[in-house]
């Protein structure tokens, strides 16, 4: 049978030190059950935005300024995923398996990814979260409730990371609510060279709710802490 395009692999772990290397190297996990094997992608065609170059339409304008809602950084984690898990298993189902957000979790405990949080009256009713390495960040899932309240996590998102001078957010697949946000697509191989070029020394650990996270400061012993116990390379 032939192979889905861009699927490189099957087997391996979601530990931490798997999850380091694969997105180091263009690739990320999808699958749809725990007890299936993870499946290792990296499509040709990547969607991809630069900070700050995020379409705001004149709608989302009159959204940012009159929404009633507050934005906060890490400030819950788990249920930014447990949220995006529900709204897609709502509709076509979720890769969001328990497996998956346990992953993910044990990643923002250590330092490495970040979720946006949308408020509205102490409700949670948006946001995203995905992973930080060097200056690139690469997204995962995002959620709502409301009506553009993914575009406000999004938005805030774009701002945060253009403040830090990051180069890109990698939003793997494209579809027609992140083209109307302003992604773009990009040729694996140039994404690739894009990566190769990624300083992880710049990685910001730590919870980004403190605008002055670390920067590159204890970025080596992180990321070693977090392939110490990898016992074999994942890719070859």
């Amino acid at each position: 049978m032939e192979e889905p395009e861009g699927l490189l692999a099957a087997g391996g772990d979601l530990s931490p030190a798997w999850l380091i290397e694969a997105y180091a190297l263009g690739i990320f996990p999808w699958f749809e059950r725990d007890d299936e094997p993870i499946f290792w992608w990296s499509p040709v065609e990547r969607g991809v935005i630069e900070p700050g170059q995020m379409r705001v339409t004149r709608s989302l304008t009159k959204r940012l300024r009159n929404s009633g809602c507050s934005v906060t950084f890490d400030q819950c984690f788990s249920d930014v995923i447990s949220a995006c898990a529900g709204m897609r298993a709502q509709s076509v189902g979720t890769w969001i398996t328990p497996r998956m957000h346990n992953a993910y979790c044990e990643l923002h405990d250590s330092g490495l990814a970040h979720s946006v949080e949308v408020w509205r009256d102490g409700d949670l009713v948006g946001g995203l979260y995905g992973l930080s390495l060097g200056q690139m960040f690469f997204g995962e899932s995002m959620f709502s409730t409301i009506s553009d309240g993914s575009k406000l996590a999004f938005y805030h998102l774009n701002q945060r990371l253009l403040d830090w001078n990051f180069t890109l957010i990698d939003c793997q697949m494209m579809n027609p609510h992140l083209e109307s946000l302003g992604v773009q697509p990009m040729h694996r191989d140039e994404f690739l060279a894009l990566l190769a070029s990624n300083d992880l020394s710049k990685t910001r650990l730590g919870p980004w709710s403190d605008r002055g996270s670390d920067i590159g400061s204890d970025v080596g012993s992180t990321l070693n802490a977090c392939t110490e116990s990898k016992a074999q390379e994942p890719w070859g």
